[in-house]
C-alpha cells in the first residue's frame, strides 16, 4: 500500500495521443496535505499516516479536534483523512509536514477512491 492524499475533482478534460485518439481523464486539485498523526503498532496496533488538507474556521472545530491539531502544531483542516502503511513507509514522514502532489510521477497509475455528493 502506498502514502495516500485527499484530493478534490475539478471535472473532467480530454488529451490526444500522437495517434489523435482522444484519452478521457480526470482533473483532481490536490492542496498540501499537512500530516496531524502518525500512528504506530506500539502505541495504537498499527500504522498509519493521518493527514488534513484546507481550512476551517476555529469557531467551527471542536476542542478535541482543535487540541489534536494544535498538538501536531498544524492549522486546523477540513477533516482528517487515515491512510495505513505497511512496513518502511514514511519512515521519512515528520507530524506537522506536508505532503504535496509531487510524490506522484508523470504517467504514474494510481487507485483512486471517491465520495459521492448526494443529488436528492
Amino acid at each position: 500500500m502506498a502514502i495516500g492524499v485527499v484530493g478534490r475533482k475539478c471535472g473532467m478534460t480530454r488529451i490526444f495521443t500522437e495517434e489523435g485518439a482522444s484519452i478521457p481523464v480526470t482533473v483532481i486539485e490536490v492542496e498540501p496535505n499537512r500530516i496531524a498523526q502518525i500512528k504506530s503498532v506500539e502505541n495504537d496496533g498499527y500504522r498509519a499516516l493521518q493527514v488534513t488538507t484546507g481550512t476551517r474556521r476555529a469557531s467551527r472545530v471542536t476542542k478535541p479536534l482543535a487540541g489534536h491539531f494544535a498538538k501536531a502544531g498544524i492549522e486546523a483542516g477540513r477533516g482528517l483523512w487515515e491512510f495505513r502503511l505497511d512496513e518502511g513507509e514514511g519512515e521519512d514522514l515528520q507530524v506537522g509536514g506536508e505532503i504535496k502532489a509531487d510524490v506522484f510521477a508523470a504517467g504514474q497509475k494510481v487507485d483512486v477512491t471517491g465520495v459521492t455528493i448526494g443529488k436528492g
